[in-house]
Formats: structure tokens, C-alpha cells, sequence
């Protein structure tokens, strides 16, 4: 298992995080998680971990842009029904994005749900692409450095205190990692509020 780790943990990561990235809705955040926990236990790198998550997330938000501009609006104005809603919410979303569209990238790529679908939106609202480009990526930085830095050091954490103290040392780690969730979800409810 390690040495499955150690020659195809950087491509499996890449390929979940730019894939999700692009709009396929898969673990990309549970795969840099798990990647840096591993970097934690000596398996990987942990700069290698955070450089191919941002890059993987760069890559593959410009993947889901490019789909969105070029496909985006013929598949929204293929269907009847669909091209009713949607005439008015591209006008509006173009006005959001020309407004608003550099810190929304940013935080989409913290968001899970933005996470997927958020590029896609910049690039059928015609967000021009050099600002598109630079708020995805300082977003993307930010993110691997930050989930990919908890993720080591709770990671290491983690291990440390289920070693040394055993079924305790699990059971704190969890109720820590439940509050944590518990905490995240509210603070992004509170701030999902504060938009609206």
C-alpha cells in the first residue's frame, strides 16, 4: 500500500482534483486531505502535495471555464423550457460576474458546491478570462496551502494522539474533527446568509 502511495498518490490526486475542478463531481478536497495526512506519515512530500493540488486546481477550473464559454450558452439555449430561465439568469449572471466575479472564484474554490460549478458560471457569464485566470489561481493556492497545511498537521496530530494515548487519544480526535465540521458548516451558513 505504501508504495502504491508513494508512486501513484500525486497522479491520483492531480487527476481528482482537476477533474472536479473542470465540473465532475468527485472527492478533489478528500483527495488532498488524504494526500497530506499520507505526507504526515512520510509517504509523500508535503510541498509536492500542496504544488500538484494547486496546479491540478488551476488546470482544472480552466477546463470547466473553457467548457462553459464555448458550450455553455448553446446548452442552456438547446431547450425550450431551459431557454425561458435561462435568458434572464445569463443577463444577471453576467452582471454578477462583472461585479463581483474575481472574489467569487476565490471563494467558490473553498465552497464545496462552488467548488464544481462555479468556473463553469464564470465562463458562460463571459467573465473575460485574464481575471478569471489570476483570482482562480491566487484561490487555488490558497486553498492546497491551507487544507493541505491542516490536513498534515491535524494529520500528524491525529496519529500522535491515538499512539500515545490509545482509544482516548480517537475518541478526542474525533469529537475534534466533528466540532470542526459542526463549526465549518455553520460559519459557511453564516456567510451564504451574509451574500443573500
Amino acid at each position: 500500500m505504501t508504495s502504491l502511495v508513494h508512486h501513484y498518490g500525486l497522479v491520483a490526486l492531480f487527476l481528482l482534483v482537476m477533474l472536479e475542478s473542470s465540473g465532475v463531481p468527485l472527492p478533489g478536497e478528500t483527495a488532498l486531505i488524504t494526500a497530506a495526512i499520507f505526507a504526515s506519515r512520510g509517504n509523500l512530500d508535503l510541498a509536492q502535495v500542496i504544488a500538484v493540488a494547486a496546479v491540478a486546481a488551476i488546470v482544472g477550473d480552466n477546463i470547466g471555464y473553457w467548457i462553459g464559454r464555448t458550450g455553455g450558452r448553446r446548452l442552456l439555449e438547446l431547450f425550450g423550457p431551459i431557454r425561458r430561465f435561462s435568458e434572464p439568469s445569463i443577463a444577471w449572471s453576467e452582471g454578477f460576474f462583472d461585479r463581483h466575479g474575481g472574489k467569487t472564484i476565490f471563494i467558490a474554490r473553498f465552497v464545496a458546491v462552488l467548488r464544481v460549478t462555479a468556473a463553469w458560471l464564470a465562463g458562460v457569464s463571459h467573465m473575460t478570462w485574464w481575471r478569471f485566470f489570476l483570482w482562480n489561481a491566487a484561490g487555488g493556492i490558497c486553498w492546497a496551502i491551507l487544507v493541505g497545511l491542516v490536513a498534515y498537521y491535524g494529520g500528524q496530530a491525529a496519529a500522535d494522539a491515538i499512539g500515545h494515548y490509545g482509544l482516548y487519544g480517537a475518541a478526542a480526535v474525533v469529537a475534534v474533527v466533528v466540532l470542526a465540521v459542526v463549526g465549518l458548516h455553520f460559519w459557511r451558513k453564516r456567510m451564504m446568509g451574509k451574500k443573500t
